[in-house]
């Protein structure tokens, strides 16, 4: 017989009765019931019921078990009495007589029930990750963080992909977030970067003659930690030569769309999956007020600013932040007459609570106006904000003044709050069971940084501007679109890429309009620079964030519950104890030394 099993715990079954097996695993509970001791067996498998009688030279010392120890048992398969079957359990039909029992590894009092949820906080969890990955939610989840992956690699290589691996560490590049550093002990006062993505290695393997690359790239970003973003992440990484933006979303389209409907009933219930139209920056900032919009919410932005601009709207608090540039932003509410005040009041309670005055509103019904601003809007003009917004009888519109960033931001924000609070069963709520993408385009090149009161890339300076060079040496840079895109799903972007400037005299240029001499292109960028001026094909490409696709999938808002091994939001392994201090013969060695700030070392 084997060593330690002759079967995995999800295989037994009334075919089995009458045979001698051995099974190992963890007790998952352990419980006496009149003298009758069961011991519920798991591995990853599945569970098996094993059951010791009072009379059974067993029963003293198998009732010292503790659960999640790891044991050996030997027994006899037999069908359970009719009464006694358990049809939850693929197993469930059959238990098994304990003949042998062996303590292969005992277990602690556990700090959680693993069994269940019984409500333990996330810090212990991680601190003892290793027994919370025993629970079955978190190992379908990693399970399917697996099948994912080994997904997209099929799907890659089908279409005719080959993967690299680029290198970890790398030259520190300002790429918008800042950089983990490894010092180096070599080269003295000099450090290494880990990769906030492998962005300019990719580049160079195209340069390299290299058609389709792809990686499932690990890249590092010393940001703020929150639910939805970790230190250290995973993307779908690839890039193509010779092609247009359609032909890189044509390619990678399937790739993803296939991956969602194939794990799209991972929860139990089965999602569609819709790939809509896509949608210029500009269009996305005015109508959702956002770059990512959850396109499952219906409601709408239109911009008013004309109609409070008139001289019969004598609604002060708006005129004036229009006289400075502002704007005025309104979101239709189909059908909310028969809502209560405290539907409206709520939302304006909202408001407040994100640091605005309020959230004004008029109410069209019996074919007026009503409500708290209705009365500084003439009737003409309440007409004329029907007609922009689609406003009908029993609708009511919300508004946001602001300047135009703030008011977009606020405006989507709104959008989401207004479409949460509507009440179950209205036609205006969030559509369930789908997933709804699409691609963002036509980005702006540049942006005004107001902070540093100058011109600065506003999303990726590696890309190309749809005009090329007549468009830098003729236009405002403001004014200048790039080839970038994102794409986006349920309020998510999951990938952001971009066709690539692939000329040197294009990319001086670019960078010169956002304030980088050609010694800064040089210093930073001088490896990817001379490789252009070699001859470098057209190229594009993107990345995909694995772990915010299979969030999605498995319809979890928290990043941290779909790794197998991850800090929490302070970025602390509590389980490994990391960060940590190190001696000062390591720091010797590195040639550092380290200068805490004033309060840590007066806590000290």
């Amino acid at each position: 017989m084997h060593a330690f099993r002759t079967h995995k715990c999800d295989e037994l079954n009334k075919d089995h009765v009458g045979q001698s097996v051995k099974l190992s695993g963890w007790i998952h509970r352990i419980y006496d019931l009149g003298g009758v001791l069961f011991i519920i067996l798991r591995d990853t498998y599945g569970i098996t019921q094993c059951v010791a009688e009072e009379g059974s030279p067993l029963f003293s010392n198998l009732e010292k078990f503790r659960v999640e120890s790891v044991v050996t048992i030997e027994g006899t398969v037999t069908a359970r009495d009719e009464a006694t079957i358990n049809p939850k359990m693929k197993t469930g039909e059959i238990e098994i007589k304990i003949e042998k029992a062996e303590l292969q590894s005992g277990a602690d009092v556990i700090p959680f029930q693993v069994y269940e949820n019984d409500g333990a906080g996330e810090d212990i969890r991680l601190r003892y990750r290793y027994l919370d990955l025993r629970r079955e939610g978190m190992q379908k989840k990693i399970r399917l963080r697996n099948d994912v992956i080994a997904t997209m690699r099929q799907k890659m290589w089908g279409q005719g992909f080959q993967e690299f691996q680029t290198p970890i560490l790398t030259a520190s590049s300002p790429e918008g977030a800042r950089d983990y550093l490894v010092p180096s002990r070599l080269h003295p006062g000099k450090f290494y970067a880990l990769p906030q993505a492998p962005q300019q290695f990719k580049q160079l393997l195209m340069m390299s003659g290299f058609d389709r690359y792809f990686q499932i790239a690990p890249c590092f970003r010393d940001e703020d930690g929150r639910a939805d973003r970790l230190a250290e992440f995973y993307q779908l990484d690839v890039e193509m030569s010779f092609v247009t933006q359609d032909e890189v979303f044509g390619t990678i389209q399937p790739v993803i769309e296939g991956i969602f409907e194939q794990f799209s009933d991972f929860t139990g219930e089965k999602r569609d999956v819709i790939w809509c139209d896509s949608i210029p920056y500009k269009e996305a900032m005015l109508k959702y007020g956002s770059d990512k919009p959850d396109l499952r919410n219906p409601l709408e932005i239109v911009d008013v600013t004309d109609v409070f601009a008139r001289d019969d709207v004598e609604f002060k608090a708006f005129k004036g932040v229009i006289a400075k540039g502002g704007v005025v932003r309104a979101i239709r509410a189909p059908n909310v007459a028969d809502q209560p005040r405290s539907f409206f009041d709520k939302l304006n309670a909202w408001a407040q609570g994100e640091g605005a005055p309020g959230l004004g509103y008029v109410l069209f019904a019996d074919g007026e106006g009503k409500g708290p601003i209705a009365k500084f809007i003439p009737a003409a003009a309440q007409e004329a904000i029907k007609e922009v917004s689609g406003c009908q009888d029993g609708d009511a519109i919300f508004f946001i003044c602001n300047q135009e960033g703030p008011a977009a931001k606020f405006a989507g924000a709104a959008r989401d709050a207004i479409c949460d609070a509507l009440p179950e069963g209205h036609e205006a709520q969030r559509e369930q069971g789908v997933y709804k993408f699409c691609w963002i385009v036509d980005f702006p090149m540049y942006e005004f940084d107001e902070a540093q009161q100058k011109i600065d890339f506003s999303h990726n300076p590696f890309s190309m501007p749809q005009g090329g060079m007549d468009d830098l040496d003729n236009k405002e840079p403001t004014d200048i679109y790039a080839w970038q895109y994102d794409c986006v799903c349920n309020g998510f972007e999951l990938a952001s890429g971009a066709i690539r400037n692939h000329k040197p005299e294009i990319m001086e240029k670019a960078f010169g309009i956002a304030g980088y001499g050609k010694d800064v292109l040089e210093q930073e960028f001088g490896g990817m620079l001379n490789a252009m001026r070699y001859g470098a094909p057209p190229h594009g490409g993107l990345a995909f964030g694995v772990d915010r696709i299979i969030m999605l999938l498995a319809d979890e808002p928290n990043l941290r519950e779909v790794y197998a091994f991850v800090m929490n939001g302070q970025y602390e392994d509590q389980m490994m104890q990391a960060p940590s201090e190190v001696g000062v013969e390591q720091l010797k060695d590195l040639h550092l030394k380290v200068s805490l700030p004033k309060k840590i070392t007066d806590a000290a």
